[in-house]
């Protein structure tokens, strides 16, 4: 996306969810993952690319020993509807053993999460705990649930706090909405 769409598209967008909105969960969430974590030297992975904004803001919060490595699994790419998952990068810490706290940006339509936690369960992880900035209220059955979330989203395009559009906007401290299209 070019630099005049992305502030067009920014532009024409719903502001969901403030950046203080942002940071308050934000906060919410570190406290109930220190209350269920501080003991358990989890094994923290990332989801990239989008977890990376909510992760690298979580983790200075959690004020126990833990052990950090990423994961990259994707349904989308540059699209914005899911297609077959793509592995492209497994973690490097052995899971083996481990409570495991994956943190990702949003849980959609939760068949990417599904499939990142019964891999760690298959590859021996102790157990696998979901930590997701935004959780979409889209109506649907999720074949997985977040055992943490900060925000509930509607069932819309969003982006900003580590979701993209097209690439662009991860960047962003607020979560918006693209504007929805007219059904004429």
């Amino acid at each position: 996306m070019d630099q005049q769409a992305a502030h067009k598209l920014l532009a024409e967008a719903e502001t969901i969810h403030s950046a203080d909105a942002v940071q308050a969960a934000l906060d919410a969430v570190a406290a109930r993952i220190r209350a269920r974590l501080a003991d358990k030297n989890p094994l923290v992975l990332c989801v990239m690319a989008g977890g990376v904004i909510f992760c690298g803001q979580l983790l200075p919060k959690l004020d126990f020993p833990l052990d950090f490595d990423y994961l990259h699994a994707t349904r989308y790419g540059a699209d914005t509807q899911g297609g077959k998952i793509s592995w492209r990068s497994a973690p490097w810490i052995s899971v083996k053993g481990r409570t495991v706290l994956v943190v990702d940006d949003i849980l959609d339509e939760g068949v990417t999460l599904a499939a990142v936690k019964d891999s760690l369960l298959r590859l021996g992880a102790a157990e696998v705990l979901l930590a997701v900035f935004a959780d979409k209220l889209n109506g649907r059955q999720k074949p997985v649930l977040a055992d943490f979330s900060g925000l509930t989203v509607p069932d819309r395009f969003v982006f900003g706090y580590g979701m993209d559009v097209n690439g662009a906007w991860r960047n962003l401290p607020a979560i918006y909405a693209m504007k929805e299209e007219d059904p004429a």
